[in-house]
């Protein structure tokens, strides 16, 4: 199955969950790994699987990821099956009821990602799925990157 992760990360958490999610596919070499920035538009053809994840900035995906999703040309990704992840902080840890409202109204990066790739074709393959940090900068929460793997294996 040729399978595209592609990804964006500041602080190496999303990527580390990005190769956990690769790693999970086991040595296949039709599956490749790249950051956002990275990617070839002649990668996107002959897909059978995209997954596309970004750590959350401001309630949505990061900037380059944005730019990734909208350069993607209409109708596209039919017949490719798509999956979006993100990273992000557990609301529920932290006591901050603006921050917790804010969150009700316009989620996290997972969301929109999954949004902008069935606009442009793709079917999705599993729910989109948020990976914890502890704080801002990190680490991930123990067990994500498990979590991330076993994610990874119910959409193979």
């Amino acid at each position: 199955m040729n399978t595209l992760i592609t990804f964006e990360s500041f602080f190496g958490n999303t990527e580390k969950i990005a190769r956990a999610i690769a790693s999970a596919r086991g040595l296949d070499p039709q599956t490749a790994a790249l950051r956002v920035c990275d990617v070839d538009p002649q990668q996107l053809e002959k897909l059978n699987l995209l997954i596309v994840g970004s750590a959350t900035r401001g309630f949505k995906p990061c900037p380059d990821t944005q730019h990734f999703l909208k350069a993607i040309p209409p109708a596209s990704l039919n017949g490719v099956k798509i999956a979006a992840f993100d990273t992000r902080i557990d609301i529920a840890t932290v006591d901050n009821a603006i921050l917790t409202f804010m969150v009700s109204l316009f989620g996290y990066a997972a969301e929109p990602i999954d949004k902008a790739l069935k606009k442009k074709g793709g079917t999705p393959a599993a729910p989109p799925a948020g990976f914890i940090v502890e704080d801002s900068e990190g680490p991930l929460r123990a067990g994500e990157i498990e979590r991330a793997a076993a994610w990874a294996k119910a959409i193979v």
